[in-house]
């Protein structure tokens, strides 16, 4: 099913990658594979901006760590995403995979301490699911 979804670009999607195309650097799969772990990327920005307005994060560091951690490795990748460089872009995210990958697994392991709430319980779960489909889609970009 997943398979069917990353093919099937919106006709946004398929504008920008077409402009990226165009004026960007990098091979039509691998500008694909840029848009596609972007996609990805707005549950990871979704979690973090969640996080980070939550009163919890307030009062505790370690959260405030994990909301920092996904927002570095967003930042990292917006200037080659902005410039279409899709090369540079799987590069960095190669290199800062580990740091989400980290920061998902203290978010996961700390979450039930910091609030059972449903809405926690899904935000861990959304991130899980995000970086687990980014670290694939990095995988198979090998």
């Amino acid at each position: 099913m997943l398979e069917n979804q990353e093919n099937d670009l919106s006709d946004d999607e398929e504008s920008s990658a077409m402009e990226i195309s165009e004026t960007g650097t990098g091979s039509a799969a691998q500008i694909a594979m840029m848009m596609e772990i972007d996609n990805w990327i707005s549950h990871v920005w979704m979690v973090r901006t969640f996080l980070k307005h939550s009163d919890e994060a307030t009062d505790d560091e370690e959260l405030a760590e994990i909301h920092r951690g996904l927002y570095d490795f967003m930042l990292a990748l917006g200037p080659s995403l902005d410039s279409g460089d899709a090369q540079r872009y799987l590069k960095i995210a190669r290199k800062k995979i580990g740091k989400l990958r980290a920061a998902t697994a203290d978010f996961v392991e700390l979450q039930p301490e910091v609030s059972g709430h449903m809405n926690f319980k899904m935000a861990a779960k959304s991130l899980s699911l995000a970086v687990k489909q980014i670290d694939r889609l990095l995988q198979e970009s090998d």
